[in-house]
């Protein structure tokens, strides 16, 4: 749960700490064997039934935000095994991003309905009356479920008067708009690779911290150390997320501790990625496509074109405003190395797409730069102010939310043409996505333009970040009042557009 500073939160972070002063003490990777011990200390356990098990999993979970694969159960292997090809600043992690720990998980039920200790054994028995295939007796005076005939419908579940009886799911499998999460022979939990678009939602919905996905901090600081101009593009939830010290006067100077050159924020490519899909709609719907979905979602983009493939050229083909940005950086700066910093577990998928791969050389999140921030010991309030980002648009910085990139096209599409209307539609939750491409596909969504997003409230919900999601809105919202102009089309940037789309 995003906000919560929870036991599974704290190793997390303790990880991706150590990985980061790893990597700015030497990158000695020899160490990577006795971290679990630095992290689990002592001799009891404090999590699990066991403080082997809990280093196990630790050891796991370092591999793995090193960009590494997990190891086989069955196998020998030390901690360290293959990192050497960690030591190359160009690698990248090896696929799958998702990745499940199997003995870290607690298999879960998948689907029940059961009778807690607060049923009474009332006189009334709503809920043998209400249930459609019998499956409800009094046992003891109590109320009984039969699981073979029970149909998971709920129905006994609303009608008791006492809220006894409840209805569980697995919480990952729950918070996968995929359906991609099963069980295996085992009864552990199990990705579909060919279904998951890696939103990340399972990862943070597991209690158990069994689901990691791949990372590259160890990566992105060798190449800081190796002496190369790398830059920080940071999405626009970047807002409030590394707490009130860190003031946007502080932004600047924080990620230059951090050995990055410089800074841009992402908006700047929202900003041209909303002219480039208000020109697309303008000129494409209805005439050649009966509806368009905007593009800048990862996991929701790959959603819509895998579950409808025949409505792929309906997904706009403007690149998403991380891939904007790096170009415009490249363009001026040919050899530096970009770094996308955001919320977001797809957008790892994104980058190592041989298309995007040459213009965003690594990606991190906000949890995986906060142990970069704890590795170097920066104290944001001891730094000396600098610049703030004001490179974007208002609108550019409300991608960060669900219905921000659809009112930032529309407003577009309206300064570019007063008289055109858009009808829009937005989506939150792949679930809720596919729903509304269901309805567009049976024609509801003709001439609209449809908004969606993998994350339920949008990017400030995204896998990767540490605040809760309504003191992230209320920051963005401060954030955005703070930008100097507040449409895209009062920025410069229009111009540079067609240069970028050759690139």
């Amino acid at each position: 749960m995003r906000g919560l500073y929870s036991s599974k939160t704290k190793i997390r972070h303790e990880i991706f700490t150590e990985i980061a002063r790893m990597a700015y003490e030497g990158g000695d990777c020899s160490r990577l064997d006795e971290l679990p011990y630095k992290i689990v200390p002592g001799e009891i356990a404090s999590y699990r039934e066991s403080i082997f098990l809990e280093r196990a999993v630790v050891g796991e979970r370092l591999r793995v935000a090193m960009g590494l694969s997990l190891r086989k159960i069955s196998e020998h292997s030390k901690i360290s095994q293959g990192v050497e090809a960690s030591l190359v600043e160009e690698k990248y992690y090896e696929p799958p991003l998702i990745n499940i720990i199997k003995f870290a998980c607690h298999s879960c039920p998948e689907n029940r309905v059961l009778v807690t200790e607060g049923c009474q054994g009332c006189l009334e028995h709503p809920c043998m009356e209400v249930c459609p295939k019998g499956a409800i007796s009094m046992v003891n005076g109590r109320s009984h479920i039969d699981p073979d005939k029970c149909i998971k419908c709920g129905r006994c579940v609303s009608a008791c008067p006492y809220s006894a009886i409840i209805h569980q799911e697995r919480p990952c499998a729950k918070a996968c708009g995929m359906n991609a999460i099963h069980s295996d022979e085992h009864g552990r939990a199990d990705i579909d690779q060919d279904k998951c678009v890696s939103c990340g939602m399972c990862l943070v919905s597991c209690p158990f911290s069994a689901i990691v996905d791949k990372g590259q901090i160890f990566q992105t600081i060798l190449t800081i150390n190796s002496g190369a101009p790398v830059y920080a593009i940071v999405a626009p939830a970047v807002a409030g997320q590394f707490g009130p010290d860190m003031k946007p006067e502080k932004i600047r100077p924080a990620f230059q501790a951090l050995g990055f050159k410089d800074v841009v924020e992402v908006a700047v490519g929202a900003d041209l990625c909303t002219i480039e899909e208000a020109k697309d709609f303008m000129e494409e719907v209805p005439e050649k496509i009966p509806f368009m979905g905007t593009s800048c979602c990862p996991a929701w983009s790959v959603m819509a074109k895998k579950l409808f493939p025949e409505y792929a050229d309906c997904i706009s083909m403007a690149l998403t405003p991380m891939v904007l940005t790096a170009r415009l950086l490249k363009e001026k700066e040919p050899d530096c190395k970009i770094v996308f910093v955001g919320p977001c577990a797809a957008k790892k998928l994104e980058a190592s797409r041989k298309s995007v791969r040459s213009y965003v050389d690594f990606v991190l999140t906000f949890e995986e730069v906060q142990g970069m921030f704890d590795a170097k010991n920066v104290n944001f309030k001891e730094l000396p102010d600098g610049e703030p980002l004001k490179q974007a648009s208002s609108d550019g910085r409300g991608f960060a939310v669900s219905g921000g990139v659809a009112a930032a096209v529309v407003k577009a599409v309206n300064r570019m043409d007063p008289t055109r209307t858009v009808k829009v539609v937005s989506a939150e939750g792949l679930a809720n996505c596919k729903k509304m491409m269901q309805l567009a596909k049976a024609g509801k969504y003709n001439g609209y333009l449809l908004e969606g997003m993998a994350c339920p409230g949008g990017c400030v919900a995204g896998a990767g970040t540490i605040q809760p999601i309504k003191k992230t809105v209320t920051s963005l919202e401060l954030m955005k009042k703070q930008a100097e102009f507040e449409e895209c089309m009062d920025t410069k940037y229009e111009e540079m557009l067609p240069k970028l789309e050759q690139l």
